[in-house]
Formats: structure tokens, sequence, C-alpha cells
């Protein structure tokens, strides 16, 4: 099979190249931007680009697929001449799904925790040394690429994200995979800039858990999740919630097993990576004891740096109802510590000002809690500006601390004491370069 893809160097595009490369496919790409790592893990395999740029001549009548990612744009001249040639023209999930269609597919969906609950189910399938495909929005430790495909294994673990599929697919990624077990771990509105409502958001959610064939694992603490399910649904449900756990010296238990992770979420988190992994013949012992060794998924409550006195963590918390999560898992996990707080505003979502508003009360639970935004930021993404009022006003803390300058924000974490308080970083994106690991010392 000959496959190029448009848009090589973005983060999943370059590890689907990577995956049919390690399968047996002849792999081109082109890109108008490769940064690191994707331009040293291409290099390895000899699947960087000569030259940067868009070039119609790579577009030929041999190739058997072109994959589009959602970094090019409708005009793009080799799609252009793709669609000249009648090349079949495939969006990333859409071509996930073309080599997983005679598998078993479990996809894991949601507003929250879906990377998380993905990593879990594959470091236990890992452990226990059984062959499946994959893909993951997250370079897991462990993992070679965030996507795996091959021939001969018999399931693929797919996280199913919401976002739309590619510039000229505008259907939601999860909406390709027709599960046949699937998660979803929760509904809290997201993507504005795509669903422009609530009700819009939610509907992506009917579509897809009408999709499922067999089995739909749900989070039934989550009531707009329950008031979904509670439609007519033909698969089988199977509910989850919180797990019976204990907190002991700054560590979490369940069922007599000690965890490296911690946090409400991420124990909902567990319950569901479980039952899907019962689905596939593994029992509640066997996850367990491999359980144990997962510490967790990049930039998910992940530890940074820490001290006999502090430490620091970084999320990837951006939305109202993963803010409150996080911060509300710190300070239960560390009830004699301070928590120092600190989200940027990154996404379309949080920094458009009809959707500031949902932000009310979501950093409410750390002692001291910040707010970082970009005016650069909003002027690259051609959103109107927002100003420190309108931010203070619509998180609805009067002792807010709101940033727009990436070394005034540094110099004041730096200023405080750190001994008994942690802090927790939480962005999308890396708050315009800040070196987090010395904030602390």
């Amino acid at each position: 099979m000959k496959i190029h893809l448009i848009a090589i160097g973005g983060s999943a595009m370059h590890n689907m190249a990577l995956a049919l490369h390690h399968k047996g496919f002849l792999i081109s790409g082109s890109d108008d931007e490769i940064s690191s790592p994707s331009k040293e893990r291409l290099g390895k395999y000899n699947l960087l680009p000569n030259k940067i740029g868009w070039f119609p001549s790579k577009i030929t009548s041999d190739l058997d697929a072109i994959i589009l990612g959602m970094h090019a744009r409708k005009d793009n001249p080799e799609l252009k001449k793709a669609i000249e040639l009648n090349i079949p023209i495939y969006s990333y999930p859409e071509y996930l799904y073309e080599q997983s269609k005679d598998k078993q597919r479990i996809v894991i969906a949601g507003s929250h925790g879906k990377t998380t609950i993905t990593a879990m189910i594959l470091h236990v399938l890992q452990k226990l040394k059984i062959d499946c495909d994959y893909m993951v929005g997250a370079q897991l430790s462990g993992f070679t690429t965030m996507v795996k495909l091959t021939h001969n294994a018999p399931v693929i673990i797919l996280e199913g994200d919401e976002y739309l599929s590619s510039p000229i697919d505008k259907r939601p990624k999860f909406h390709q995979y027709h599960p046949n077990i699937a998660v979803i771990s929760g509904i809290s509105w997201d993507h504005i800039n795509v669903f422009p409502t609530l009700d819009i958001y939610i509907e992506q959610f009917r579509i897809f858990k009408n999709m499922v064939k067999e089995t739909l694992i749900y989070c039934n603490e989550d009531k707009r999740l329950n008031k979904l399910i509670k439609e007519d649904t033909k698969c089988k449900l199977i509910p989850y919630s919180l797990p019976d756990h204990k907190i002991k010296s700054g560590i979490t238990s369940v069922e007599n097993t000690e965890l490296l992770i911690f946090g409400k979420h991420n124990l909902q988190n567990l319950n569901a990576a479980k039952l899907v992994c019962n689905e596939i013949g593994i029992s509640d012992q066997l996850f367990y004891k491999n359980i144990a060794t997962f510490n967790g998924a990049s930039n998910r409550l992940e530890l940074i740096k820490n001290t006999k006195y502090s430490a620091i963590y970084k999320d990837f918390a951006h939305s109202p109802s993963k803010l409150i999560a996080t911060s509300a898992a710190m300070k239960k996990q560390f009830s004699n510590r301070k928590l120092v707080a600190c989200m940027e505003l990154h996404t379309f979502s949080s920094l458009n000002i009809k959707f500031l508003k949902e932000y009310k009360g979501s950093m409410n639970h750390p002692d001291i809690a910040i707010v970082y935004f970009s005016l650069k930021a909003i002027t690259h993404k051609n959103l109107s500006l927002i100003t420190v009022a309108q931010v203070h006003k619509a998180f609805n803390r009067e002792d807010l601390l709101v940033f727009t300058d990436t070394k005034k924000l540094e110099s004041y974490l730096k200023s405080i004491y750190w001994k008994n308080k942690n802090l927790l970083m939480m962005s999308s994106g890396n708050f315009e370069g800040l070196e987090i690991k010395k904030l602390i010392n």
C-alpha cells in the first residue's frame, strides 16, 4: 500500500505515519511546518519530507490513499491534485476505522478522562502481553508511538475525541469508529468554536451512544450523561462510579492495592478501565495487580518536581469541570499542604467571551488561585480581545490573580515561600514557554 499524508508533521499524523510504516506500507508526506519531536521521529525512519511545503507533484495516480490532517486547509494544492486524480481521501479517524474494520473496536469517549482511561487499559494489556492495536492522545511511557496498527491484533483501543475529523470532513472523530464496546466518561461542554451550544455538543454523544454495537460503559455520577442514557439505548449498559478507596500518608489504595495515581476522576477512570478489561476477559485480580504500576498519562496530574516540603504537578485541565476536579483532587490528596493553582486560558472556548461565564466557581478549591492568558494567543486565534476585568468577573473569586505577562507570572510564583505548599499548573498549552520545573526550589 502506498499512502501519502498531507500535514504529516502533526502530533497525531506523524504517529499514524510511523504506525503504517511499521505495518509495512510505503509512506510519503508533506507539511509546511514540522517541529520537534515529529521532525526527529520521522527522520529516524526516513519519512521526513526532503523539503518543507506543499508539492502537487508528489500526488500521483499510483497512490492507494491520501490521509488528510487537520492542519491542512481546504485549498491545499496537494488535496486539489488528489481530488483531480480521484485518489481515495481519508481523514485521520476515517483511516483508523479503515484499518480496523475487522477488529473488535473499543472506543473511549467523554469530555474528560479519555486519554487516562485508554492509557490504563493499554498499560494492563501490555503488562499481560495481550496483543492489541491502539490510538491514544498522548505519548505513553513504555510505548514507542501513539498509534499502533498491525495485521493480526484482534482488538483495537481507540481514544474517541469529539473534535472535527478534517478540514473537509466536519463529523466528530468518534463518530467514525463504530465501536463494539464503548466508554463515555462524562459530558461537559467544550469546543464552543465547533459546537456553539450545549445542546449541539450533547447531540454528538447521543449519536455516538446509538452507534455502539454491544456494550456501553458509562459514569452514572454524571447528570447529563445519565439523562442521555435513560433515552432508548439498545446495547448492553454497564454503569460505573467512584470506587471505595483509602488515602493514607499521601497514597491512595483500592481493593488493598496501593496506587501511584490519585483523585476522584482518576479513580473513576480506573473503574472504567477495569470494566473494559473485564469485557475482554481480564479478571479484577489481574487488573488490580497490573494497574498498581500505572503512574499516569503525560500531562495528566503529572508530577514534575518533588521536594521534601512541596511539589509541582502539571495537568491538561482547561475546561471548568476539569479545573474543579483536578484542584479538588490535589487538595484531598495533600490535605496538610496549601494549594497554589494556576490555569491558562488557551483554547478557542476558554478565550471566547461567550464561554468565559462557564468558569464561574471553577477555581474556588485552591488556596491561591491564578489565571493566565496571552494576548498574543487571542490575536493568533482571531478572537476578540478579553480583559483582565472580564476574566476576574467570570471566575467570580474576589482574590483571584490574573496575569497576561509570562515574566510577571514567573516572578510572582518564584517569590512564594513554598514550604508546605504545592503548585498545580493547568493548561493545554505551555504558558508561553514557562519553565515549570524551575518555579519552586
